[in-house]
């Protein structure tokens, strides 16, 4: 049966008129949600799967904003439903996922109708965006080697990663002439191992 917890917040008998007629859609990796221009035609909400969310710009370059696993609602979507706009990203599956789409209107309506349901979704929006103003901070104002040796000290204790490093460029928003010349100085400098498609990390002292 269909569970994502911002459904739980609902009235039971409008919840399970909710859940009576809510599709789920399975996805596999690579699909395309939606893009940057496409109008909103509803609310998606992640059951399980991964599915990032980055924007391109007009350099070319682009930038994973925030990814949305298991329970998580698509916060640009929720801006896009509330203002009538666009999107103004792209999300793509990273692993294949299953979601539910709550269509507009029906989103209008629980809004509308559910207190605990609109306070759910704007909880979920403020969240969204206090992370989205630390990766503003971050993009503002660290320099990208900061910024990189920051990202990689934090996965080091898996011992490698398989990433590109087109894949790393997009995570950090630069280019991947930058993310290269980056990595292959820390390798220099013995902090890591390049191979393709790979970064290996010595063993922790």
């Amino acid at each position: 049966m269909l569970h994502h917890s911002i459904l739980d917040a609902l009235p039971e008998d409008l919840r399970a008129e909710t859940l009576s007629g809510l599709p789920t859609m399975r996805f596999e990796h690579g699909k395309i949600l939606f893009r940057a221009g496409d109008p909103c035609q509803g609310l998606p909400l992640v059951l399980n799967g991964t599915v990032k969310v980055q924007m391109t710009g007009v350099s070319g370059n682009s930038i994973v904003l925030y990814r949305m696993g298991s329970d998580d609602i698509c916060t640009l979507s929720i801006g896009c439903l509330m203002t009538g706009h666009g999107y103004r990203a792209e999300a793509v599956v990273e692993d294949s996922a299953e979601a539910a789409m709550l269509p507009r209107g029906l989103f209008d309506r629980l809004m509308a109708q559910s207190a605990s349901f609109r306070l759910g979704i704007m909880a979920s929006y403020g969240h969204r965006l206090d992370d989205l103003m630390l990766l503003v901070e971050e993009v503002a104002f660290r320099r990208m080697d900061e910024r990189l040796e920051r990202w990689l000290e934090a996965r080091a204790g898996q011992g490698s990663i398989a990433i590109t490093h087109q894949e790393l460029a997009v995570e950090l928003g630069t280019a991947r002439e930058v993310i290269s010349r980056l990595l292959k100085e820390l390798e220099r400098r013995g902090k890591l191992r390049l191979s393709r498609g790979r970064i290996t990390f010595p063993p922790m002292a």
